[in-house]
């Protein structure tokens, strides 16, 4: 039997119990795929983070409690704030090699600047079911990796009611809500079908595609951001054209051991 860390940190929130949790987990060497799997299910948040440091730069892959992910925003905040913070790392900048290329996390006072690239969403066919699956009609729906519904106001947002009996006819990883923010730029949720997630509370991916779309919209490269989960996260965004960051806090919940 080997024993191995592992961290669970909320991330985009400045206190436990706010923003998205994450598990994080340093490995010496890659466990087996279906060993990672199985550990994100035991774990059962939104997302478990593994990764290796490789000469200068570590790689990083997420998994959900049911698949491996291309791309994760607070898990990967949550693992740059393991590397930081507990694992001492001597610099103020860190970097992930992943399937989705190369991420580089800045240490910035309290914050972890992820840099990230951008997906601007465009416009698509959209399922009858997606339709049917929220209780107030968007204005526009475009679409990036993710489904991307555009309302009016923040106060749509919050009211927002899924149906999963006809979002788990979708086939997409998930579902990006959002509109003008009242005291930030933009506000978002994000939904998960087919999936024990349901509703993620803050998704640092998304953003990939709402950073540029309000960027465009709004004309200016510097915006704030709140994801109106229960949880509720906030964001500091830039849109690079081809990039885009994302900052925020992160907090330590708590750190143990497992045992293979």
């Amino acid at each position: 039997m080997k024993t191995y860390p592992l961290y669970k940190v909320d991330a985009f929130t400045n206190k436990v119990f706010g923003g998205n949790p994450a598990a994080v987990v340093p490995l010496q060497e890659w466990l087996p795929a279906n060993t990672m799997q199985l550990l994100a299910m035991e774990n059962n948040l939104s997302e478990t983070a593994f990764f290796v440091k490789e000469n200068d730069h570590y790689h990083i892959r997420w998994f959900t409690p049911e698949f491996e992910i291309d791309l994760c925003g607070h898990a990967t905040l949550a693992s740059a704030c393991i590397i930081f913070e507990q694992l001492n790392h001597p610099s103020d900048t860190i970097k992930f090699n992943c399937e989705s290329g190369e991420l580089v996390v800045k240490k910035m006072g309290d914050r972890y600047q992820l840099n990230f690239p951008s997906r601007m969403p465009v416009a698509t066919e959209v399922p009858e079911a997606l339709l049917k699956g929220f209780d107030i009609p968007p204005k526009e729906i475009l679409k990036s990796r993710d489904y991307f519904l555009i309302y009016e106001n923040e106060e749509q947002i919050k009211q927002l009611k899924p149906d999963f009996n006809f979002l788990n006819q979708v086939n997409v990883v998930g579902i990006i809500v959002t509109a003008p923010g009242k005291d930030v730029d933009f506000v978002s949720r994000f939904f998960v079908p087919n999936s024990v997630i349901g509703e993620d509370p803050v998704t640092g991916s998304a953003h990939c595609s709402l950073i540029p779309y309000w960027s465009k919209k709004l004309n200016k490269q510097l915006l704030t951001a709140k994801q109106l989960s229960q949880r509720l996260g906030t964001l500091w965004c830039e849109n690079l054209e081809e990039r885009v960051t994302m900052a925020g806090n992160a907090v330590l919940y708590a750190k143990g051991e497992f045992y293979l």
